[in-house]
């Protein structure tokens, strides 16, 4: 890629996310894991001519690449290098319309092998969507004891080798400690065995759970999706998307249990990509949306 190019994206569910945060011009909203842009221009485009937009993020390149993107819409865009829990103390008391999560990893991130988050291609084992802080890939696998491994293997993962894995990482990091990606693939696929899904590669739920527990993407997620929503301004509207049963989880739930204070379910089922997103974009495949939106007194 060169340098300053800004890489090629597809945001997922772009439309019917659209529709569910009832994006109209004027007001305030917030993109809470900006990535490299796509939902928020599309955002702020029906938005024009005055709406706003705060666009949060952890990932400091994410950031840079959605500031280049998003150079045409001036001083109507607002960047924040901050986790998306951080939203209230950073919104400074102003109520948005709608709010945006996009959780899970970007393509840019999968995308990067220098970032360590793709088994298909060698890379540091990194793992950190911000890379400035916080422990490595690599310090999880070279230094938790077994069971604490296999434990975040199976819970992040739902990998039921978890114990199996965990087991070939220590008999292997005791000749040489892990530094890249391939060589931590090749030894879970070797101890995890064919998968149950065809297709899915055997690395593929180690990799999540590694990545979940480096960068904590379930911890605090319900009580953050609560606050979010307590910000709305009357008749806003809050929309996820999630790309895995545990992040799906705890949204359904934390919404579900947010309806009953004064806010209504837009999705009773989430809306998934069709075949026709799903062909131009495979990493499309998982996503599910579900949105709320707060009640007009």
């Amino acid at each position: 890629m060169a340098t300053g190019a800004v890489p090629r994206h597809q945001p997922v569910l772009l439309a019917e996310a659209m529709e569910l945060l009832a994006v109209r011009p004027g007001g305030l909203y917030v993109d809470a894991t900006v990535g490299l842009g796509g939902h928020a221009g599309e955002i702020l485009r029906r938005s024009a001519p005055d709406g706003r937009l705060v666009a949060f993020d952890k990932d400091p390149g994410a950031i840079a690449h959605a500031r280049a993107r998003l150079r045409e819409f001036g001083d109507r865009v607002r960047f924040e290098h901050a986790d998306f829990r951080e939203i209230p103390e950073r919104l400074g008391g102003e109520a948005p319309q709608g709010v945006l999560l996009d959780l899970g990893v970007s393509s840019m991130q999968l995308d990067e092998a220098a970032r360590g988050f793709s088994f298909n291609a060698e890379g540091p084992l990194d793992m950190r969507m911000d890379p400035t802080e916080g422990f490595t890939a690599a310090d999880l696998v070279n230094r938790l004891p077994e069971r604490e491994l296999a434990d975040v293997i199976y819970r992040w993962g739902e990998e039921h080798a978890s114990r199996r894995i965990a087991r070939a990482i220590v008999e292997t990091r005791r000749r040489r400690h892990f530094t890249t990606t391939t060589e931590l693939a090749e030894v879970v696929r070797r101890s995890a065995g064919r998968s149950r899904r065809p297709g899915l590669d055997p690395a593929t739920k180690t990799f999540q759970a590694l990545r979940i527990h480096v960068n904590r993407e379930l911890e605090g997620l319900g009580p953050a999706l609560e606050r979010m929503a307590g910000l709305l301004a009357p008749g806003g509207r809050l929309a996820v998307i999630a790309f895995h049963s545990l992040e799906d989880r705890e949204v359904k739930q934390t919404l579900r249990a947010v309806a009953t204070r004064g806010f209504r379910i837009l999705t009773k089922k989430p809306l998934v990509p069709g075949d026709a997103e799903t062909a131009r974009n495979p990493r499309a495949r998982s996503a599910k949306l579900r949105a709320i939106e707060r009640e007009v007194a």
